[in-house]
């Protein structure tokens, strides 16, 4: 009996939020040996380090070639343990890390080799200076439950491109798919334990930020992040950390509104809503507002929710138990509050025992409310009035979030101009939150949404120590070396005006300058003994 308890204990088990089946397991590891894994990925990753970036590519092509063999089984398992509808599978997940893996093999040496840095100040001609980008060593990756293979397989990837070894911690709620990307870049023929999973609960995580691990990117809740970046801060490492949104929708009288109604439905109930830049709060000017809110009304009311196995199943189950209480009791508490829920709400699926919640629309809802401030991750699209530009911009700011933003206008200078003014790391005018799918894009938030950059060359940066470089043939002596005498401090004052200065002082800085430039000359000229 103890060895089977032992024996159940060292398992994650793996469950259908659809069914409610287990659909598999995994090893768990103890805290306890996570530095050691650590410590395997360290002895394995100068190898990968000595590769040439060439080299390093042609590893991320064959990992693209994996993801496309092994296409449908992957689909299958997302849309099982993680329960958005397989089609978003794809759409979400997959694809975009095929075209992520491409992006950075096509890009990543690019970025990556040594960058020449122009000096234009007349006394360092000589110096030649250039920036190189060294791998920190190992990389730890903490992934969510939402989307748990596109979001951690772009880090793990740029990480290796930059030729760091990886270790994987994906969320307890879906394992399976973090084993998955591990087995992707072992067919992909990477060196056997440079890139290794862990798996377990919150301690596990916590181990992994703690261990020598030269960077962790985490994406997760606000309380947890700040946990990993103030431990990382007393280690004196860096971090990347994502960390949920509250995105706005401000759709201007002027936006062709059917597209804002449809960028509305996919941007607030794709993935049950369970997205981090999934929109959460619109704001819409008051003379399109009655159509716009019977569109989005109709819209949600028509959205099909099911097994999210089948092709036409647009909305799948709440991941989890929790996270569905967390929503009931959000929209709760804003009906209570005042707030008309038009449509959604509990519902049950025939035949599938999972906790599902249809696509809810709000409306009187108030910057007071809960639901306006926290962060709902899920279905419920919360829809305000406004009457001017200056009101919207004011109230898509008045969140401790950051992450994303979208604005709904014909006008592109004015919408642009709005864009500006939102605090948020990224503004997309019609549309919302399809960057993510686009590697060249970066990703990040501003605020409590996080910290750092995912993606983009900024991301590349991030998976880097940025080391400067400089050449000097040492022909000459430099002028400001000792010994000191006057005439370096004279020098240098007809040298500021010289190079500067006013034109009309140029001439009496020159003549000023005769002799201490004469005399620094001979200085840098001199061989010292």
């Amino acid at each position: 009996m103890e060895a089977a308890a032992t024996a159940a204990r060292a398992e994650l088990e793996s469950f259908n939020p659809a069914t409610g089946q287990r659909i598999g397991a995994v090893p768990k590891v103890e805290p306890g040996e996570v530095q050691a894994i650590v410590d395997d990925v360290a002895s394995v990753q100068p190898f990968w380090a000595q590769l040439p970036l060439g080299d390093r590519a042609r590893y991320m092509r064959r990992a693209a070639q994996a993801i496309i063999d092994d296409l449908d089984g992957i689909a299958t398992l997302l849309s099982r343990e993680q329960g958005k509808p397989i089609n978003e599978a794809y759409v979400m997940e997959l694809l975009p890390t095929i075209d992520a893996l491409h992006w950075i093999a096509d890009n990543g040496p690019g970025i990556l080799r040594d960058e020449r840095i122009k000096q234009p100040q007349i006394f360092f001609k000589q110096k030649k200076a250039w920036f190189s980008y060294e791998p920190l060593g190992v990389v730890g990756v903490i992934a969510p439950w939402n989307y748990p293979w596109s979001i951690p397989f772009g880090e793990v990837a740029i990480a290796l491109m930059c030729g760091n070894g990886v270790v994987l911690k994906p969320a307890s709620l879906t394992p399976l798919i973090g084993e998955r990307i591990q087995t992707i870049f072992e067919r992909a023929g990477v060196p056997e334990g440079l890139v290794r999973t862990v798996h377990g609960g919150g301690a596990v995580g916590n181990a992994l930020v703690e261990s020598s691990a030269a960077k962790i990117f985490f994406t997760g809740s606000v309380d947890v992040g700040r946990g990993v970046g103030m431990a990382c801060a007393e280690r004196l490492k860096g971090c990347v950390l994502e960390l949920g949104g509250k995105d706005p929708q401000i759709v201007l009288a002027d936006a062709n509104l059917a597209n804002a109604v449809s960028g509305c439905l996919w941007g607030g109930f794709a993935n049950a809503g369970q997205t981090c830049s999934g929109i959460e709060r619109v704001y819409v000017m008051r003379e399109v507002a009655e159509r716009f809110t019977e569109g989005v009304v109709e819209g949600a009311k028509a959205l099909r929710m099911g097994d999210p196995t089948s092709f036409d199943t647009e909305v799948g189950p709440m991941v989890s138990a929790d996270q569905y209480d967390i929503v009931v009791e959000l929209v709760e508490d804003a009906v209570a509050n005042g707030a008309t829920l038009h449509c959604g709400g509990p519902t049950e699926v025939p035949g599938l025992d999972g906790r599902f919640y249809a696509p809810a629309v709000l409306t009187d809802v108030t910057h007071d409310m809960r639901i306006m401030r926290e962060e709902i991750f899920g279905p419920v699209i919360p829809i305000v009035t406004v009457d001017s530009e200056e009101e919207a911009v004011r109230l898509a700011n008045d969140s401790e979030f950051g992450l994303g933003a979208s604005v709904w206008s014909l006008d592109r200078e004015r919408a642009t101009r709005i864009g500006r003014r939102i605090e948020s790391g990224m503004v997309w005018i019609n549309d919302h939150m399809y960057s993510h799918g686009a590697c060249q894009c970066a990703w990040g938030g501003v605020k409590h949404s996080g910290l750092g950059r995912a993606h983009s060359k900024f991301g590349f940066y991030e998976c880097v120590n940025v080391k400067q470089m400089v050449w000097e043939p040492s022909r000459i002596r430099d002028f400001w070396w000792h010994p000191y005498d006057a005439s370096l401090a004279g020098s240098l004052d007809s040298a500021a005006k010289l190079l500067y200065g006013r034109d009309a002082d140029k001439w009496a800085a020159l003549r000023a300058g005769a002799v201490p430039f004469t005399k620094l000359a001979a200085k840098v000229l001199r061989v010292r003994k």
